[in-house]
């Protein structure tokens, strides 16, 4: 910090042509030959680098998911380190909060994969319920296995593969219900905004009339909401892994709301209008939640055909959401492994750079989802889904407290944010804002089960569990290195470092731009 030239806005002046950098490691993934020495000389196993209508509460979880990825994309893609949001909150919170925003974060992923087996077995119920569940989640579960044992560029295809469907599907469904909303269907019935009107966007809870039972339907439904943004700051994750980081993760970011915008606000608009709120298929808990909202749209237009197609696409979604989840389950433990908050065996890798014990550890969670064989698929996607929701809600927290004092140091050291390869003029607010939304939506999460006659335990600690938790790791953890270190509080803005992997950052070559039409369209896209 003795050197303007040191400070972002002077680095960035003069190397913003070579910013578009591959990753550098940080700390023990420092930059030692990094293509060379992933490789052991014999070849052997060694520690190596990596190589349903348009509601309020989804406006509001789409305002609080771009607060957290502003946040979010303004650190990773100034300091693209392995580790993602992890890392940085070591580096400008704490160890104690990167450890606990590491183990929440990886206790988030590993919840979540075995929801998404449960809720694939009950997409395939929907067109045979004689098979026992457990054959699909062991069909799935190995498929998703396989693709991850096969590395990240297999994952990566893949992942391309089914994301390229998920578009094309979702694209489509937009414009089917339209024609169906305007009368184009079989049954040619123009509803218009007919469910708008009646039942209307807001079903009140427990029967509740007026305001109080749409206030309580509004907060029994947040974290449902959740679950579907959960997921975004993947791209932080990915960043050890990622060509040309200072160019590729300001555009993902970007992107990222972007489609979020289209797709999901898009999405709901067209399920508003087809189909009404109250409508009983849309309750999970029934054993029905193989019609999704668009096949439940489509059936009741009278298609015949049509809506097997769409429960395939959505059965490709699940199926990609799993092989995401123990990418980024086992991605996670490797980073808590190689900051000193994992078992060292964690950081174990094949020649190609596979965290192999790690993702072998994070495998073994897809058997929680055979708990679905007994209880019903459906019963075990809720619980799930709930935990993951406040485990996610707690990570974007997290993330934006490490975000505020990101800026704060930026702030107290002089630095020009205006020159970081990404920055939002509504920041330190957003950050604000969705740190104090995320805190809000957990403590109300499971409120319902406080009512009269409601309680329900599995509800209570599905909901509550991950959220009591992230303090009390942080508490143990603060302790720990407390009596280690003798520090306790966090470091001043003015000693938060900004200056460490950066020459290295900027030094990595670039990949040469699109030249073609055709390239620059595709890097444009994708």
């Amino acid at each position: 910090m003795n050197s303007d030239a040191e400070k972002p806005n002077g680095a960035m002046n003069a190397g913003s042509e070579k910013n578009q950098t591959e990753e550098v490691r940080e700390g023990s993934f420092d930059a030692e030959s990094q293509a060379g020495s992933r490789l052991k000389a014999d070849g052997e196993v060694g520690e190596t680098k990596l190589v349903r209508q348009l509601k309020n509460r989804h406006i509001a979880m789409i305002s609080i998911t771009y607060s957290v990825m502003i946040s979010l994309g303004e650190m990773i893609a100034y300091l693209p380190i392995p580790g993602g949001h992890i890392k940085l909150a070591e580096r400008f919170v704490d160890p104690a909060f990167s450890f606990t925003m590491g183990w929440n974060y990886w206790y988030n992923w590993t919840v979540v994969l075995p929801a998404e087996l449960s809720a694939a077995a009950v997409l395939i119920n929907y067109w045979n319920r004689s098979v026992n569940n457990a054959v699909w989640i062991t069909i799935i579960g190995l498929v998703v296995i396989g693709i991850n044992m096969c590395g990240a560029g297999v994952y990566g295809e893949a992942e391309f593969i089914f994301a390229s469907i998920k578009v094309v599907t979702i694209t489509g469904l937009i414009i089917l219900g339209i024609v169906l909303d305007l009368g184009g269907g079989p049954d040619h019935d123009r509803i218009g905004f007919r469910y708008w009107k009646n039942p209307g966007p807001f079903v009140q809870f427990n029967d509740i009339a007026g305001a109080k039972g749409r206030f309580l339907g509004w907060w029994e439904v947040m974290t449902q909401a959740a679950f579907s943004y959960i997921g975004t700051e993947i791209v932080a994750i990915a960043a050890g892994e990622a060509k040309n980081p200072r160019r590729n993760l300001p555009k993902a970011i970007k992107r990222v709301y972007i489609r979020i915008l289209l797709f999901y606000i898009g999405g709901v608009i067209i399920i508003g209008l087809l189909v009404p709120s109250n409508d009983e298929h849309l309750n999970l808990a029934s054993g029905t939640a193989a019609s999704s909202p668009f096949v439940i749209a489509i059936q009741r237009s009278g298609i015949k055909a049509l809506p097997s197609l769409i429960n395939a696409c959505l059965l490709t979604s699940a199926w990609s959401a799993g092989s995401s989840d123990l990418y980024t389950s086992s991605r996670a433990l490797y980073g808590l492994a190689t900051a000193g908050n994992a078992p060292k065996i964690f950081m174990k890798t094949l020649p190609n750079g596979l965290p192999i014990v790690s993702l072998v550890f994070c495998s073994a969670f897809v058997c929680l989802a055979y708990m679905g064989v007994t209880s019903g698929s459906n019963k075990v996607f809720v619980w799930f889904s709930n935990m993951t929701s406040i485990a996610g809600l707690m990570t974007w927290f997290g993330i934006c407290v490490t975000y505020l004092r990101f800026h704060a140091g930026m702030k107290a050291q002089g630095y020009e944010r205006k020159h970081l390869p990404f920055a939002s003029p509504l920041q330190p607010y957003a950050a604000w804002y969705a740190a104090c939304a995320c805190i809000i939506i957990c403590f109300f999460s499971g409120w319902a089960v406080f009512l009269k006659n409601k309680w329900d335990t599995a509800t209570f600690v599905t909901n509550y569990l991950p959220f009591i938790l992230f303090p009390i790791l942080y508490a143990g953890a603060k302790y720990h290195y407390w009596r280690r270190s003798g520090e306790f509080y966090w470091k001043r803005p003015e000693d938060l470092d900004f200056v460490t992997n950066i020459a290295e950052i900027e030094a990595e070559p670039d990949d040469p731009p699109p030249n073609t039409r055709i390239e620059k369209f595709w890097a444009w896209l994708m």
